[in-house]
């Protein structure tokens, strides 16, 4: 599979190739993988998408497999014991986000039925086609991704602006911004 022409943005890292060829820009909907993507994206702020990837099993195990339930009751013991673990990010803003995220994502699963059915309204159910020819077209942020943003932020979201918001719709599937050429790319 290495012949194959893939996204720019991919490296030559075994790990990020399969990343890409398997997860990223397929449509999901697992409510804890909703809620597991949008947290390592916001953890993924300012740093690159590889440094999560090498890290995404020690972010597993340290936030209790992203059980939100789990979560949204963490104590403050818990919320330290996260910042002094050498293994994941140590950002204390975006450790206490991941509490805050979790309780915000129950309230928003009470209120639609499950996040699935609320995060995807945003794009009519259906993952908007996008047909870029290289990476570089590839847009930070989209007005849509603004509107998330503001929507997510109203029910107590942290670490969610418009830019992590348009990579988690990419990585989610709810876009496909793979580039014209690439293998995954659906002329759907």
């Amino acid at each position: 599979m290495t012949n194959l022409t893939r996204c720019g943005w991919v490296s030559s890292d075994p790990l990020y190739i399969n990343y890409h060829d398997t997860e990223w820009g397929k449509p999901l909907h697992d409510e804890q993988k909703l809620f597991e993507l949008l947290i390592l994206e916001g953890f993924q702020s300012g740093l690159s998408w590889i440094t999560i990837l090498r890290k995404r099993e020690d972010f597993r195990e340290t936030f209790d497999q992203f059980d939100y339930h789990q979560i949204a009751l963490w104590t403050d013991e818990k919320l330290q014991e996260c910042l002094l673990n050498p293994k994941i990010i140590r950002n204390r803003l975006k450790i206490n986000a991941v509490k805050m995220n979790a309780q915000a994502f129950i309230k928003i699963q009470e209120k639609f039925g499950s996040f699935d059915r609320y995060i995807w309204e945003f794009v009519n159910f259906t993952p908007i086609q996008n047909h870029f020819f290289s990476h570089q077209e590839l847009p930070s942020s989209t007005e849509l991704s603004l509107t998330m943003s503001k929507s997510l932020k109203k029910y107590g979201f942290k670490f969610v602006g418009p830019t992590i918001c348009y990579s988690f719709m990419q990585a989610a599937g709810l876009v496909n911004d793979h580039i014209t050429e690439c293998f995954c790319y659906s002329k759907k």
